[in-house]
């Protein structure tokens, strides 16, 4: 029997986000009082509560802050994407504050350096739902 891959399952609060992968572009909140750039979704920003949070297109950018070669599945669902290339990516400024996990794509695993330049790359599922990956910039 094969396991089906778990997805994300968007909320209200998160729509903003996957909406802005669905279109091919980063979507990032903003915190209208203290200027602070907030990732994961919320409802108040983790730096002062307040509630007023505005949502931007960012570049999307950015460089690898860490990362790790998983060469045996994470979960039995990744049998077959091994080695995993799972990775924090640094965001660019003006909101390098946000630290994003995700996997690297198109990339030999021994070419994976912290500091490496990356740029998104859109995954569309059948589902409906876009995840965020990311490869070497060219």
């Amino acid at each position: 029997m094969e396991l089906e891959v778990p997805r994300p399952h968007p909320t209200p609060t998160t729509q903003p986000f996957w909406d802005g992968l669905a279109r091919e572009a980063v979507c990032i909140q903003h915190c209208d009082d203290c200027q602070a750039w907030v990732y994961y979704p919320r409802s108040r920003c983790p730096r002062c509560l307040s509630g007023r949070l505005s949502w931007h297109d960012v570049a999307g950018t950015g460089v690898v802050h860490t990362f790790s070669v998983a060469r045996q599945a994470t979960s039995p669902h990744f049998v077959d994407a091994v080695p995993q290339l799972l990775a924090i990516v640094e965001l660019d400024a003006p909101c390098n504050e946000v630290h994003l996990t995700t996997t690297l794509v198109d990339i030999d695993p021994d070419d994976i350096a912290i500091g490496l330049r990356v740029v998104p790359v859109y995954d569309h599922g059948a589902d409906g739902v876009t995840l965020l990956r990311y490869r070497t910039a060219e």
